[in-house]
C-alpha cells in the first residue's frame, strides 16, 4: 500500500479523497509554489485560480525558491512582489486535483463543499543527462522532477460555542498560555 506524508494527521476517511502523482517531469520549485499558492482553497476556486494562471491573469507567488525571479506587479495581491505562471506545474496540478475530485465523487462527496486540506511536493530523484561544453568537457545536464500528494476534505461544520465557557472564570482563562494559567490560580489561593 502506498503510504502518504499526511497519513499520521487524523483524517476521517469517508470525508476524504486523495491523489498522488510520482517523479512527475515538472520543476520541484515551481511545483512548491504552486501547491503553496493553493493550500487551504475550496476546490473550485483552484480550479478557477488556475484558469487564471494558465491565461496570465493572476500570478503563482513565489516566496522561497524566488532567486532570479522577476517581479509581477499581480503578486501585491499576494502581499509578494516576485511570480510567475509555471504553466507545465499547474497543468500536472490540475490533473491531481481532477484525480482526487473522481477519488471524493466515488466516495459520493459533493464537490461544491470540498477543500485542499494538504497538498505535499517532495523531491524526487534527478534525472541524469549530459550537455557537451567546449574543449571536449561534458557537463552534467539534470532534471528536478517531483512527487505531489492532494488531500481534499469536506469543510468542517460550524460549532457553536458552549455556554460552559461564557462563565466568569472560563472568559478570563481563554487565551492565555499555561504559565499565565498557573500564575492567576496561585494568585486566587492567597486571597
Amino acid at each position: 500500500m502506498v503510504r502518504y506524508a499526511a497519513a499520521t494527521l487524523a483524517l476521517n476517511p469517508e470525508k476524504t479523497s486523495r491523489a498522488r502523482g510520482e517523479y512527475l517531469r515538472t520543476h520541484f520549485k515551481n511545483m512548491r509554489e504552486v501547491a503553496a499558492a493553493l493550500r487551504g482553497l475550496k476546490l473550485t476556486k483552484a480550479y478557477s485560480y488556475l484558469g487564471d494562471v494558465k491565461e496570465h491573469k493572476q500570478v503563482i507567488p513565489f516566496r522561497r525558491f524566488n532567486g532570479g525571479v522577476g517581479r509581477a506587479s499581480q503578486a501585491k495581491q499576494f502581499g509578494a512582489t516576485q511570480g510567475r505562471w509555471p504553466e507545465k506545474s499547474v497543468k500536472f496540478i490540475l490533473r491531481l486535483l481532477k484525480n482526487a475530485e473522481a477519488n471524493a465523487d466515488s466516495k459520493s462527496l459533493d464537490p461544491e463543499e470540498l477543500y485542499i486540506k494538504n497538498i505535499v511536493v517532495q523531491q524526487a530523484p534527478k534525472t541524469r543527462r549530459r550537455t557537451y561544453r567546449a574543449h571536449g568537457r561534458i557537463n552534467p545536464y539534470q532534471g528536478h522532477p517531483c512527487h505531489v500528494e492532494v488531500i481534499l476534505s469536506v469543510g468542517d461544520e460550524e460549532v457553536e460555542r458552549s455556554k460552559d465557557l461564557d462563565g466568569e472564570e472560563g472568559s478570563r482563562l481563554v487565551g492565555l498560555n499555561r504559565r499565565q494559567v498557573a500564575r492567576k490560580r496561585i494568585e486566587a489561593a492567597r486571597v
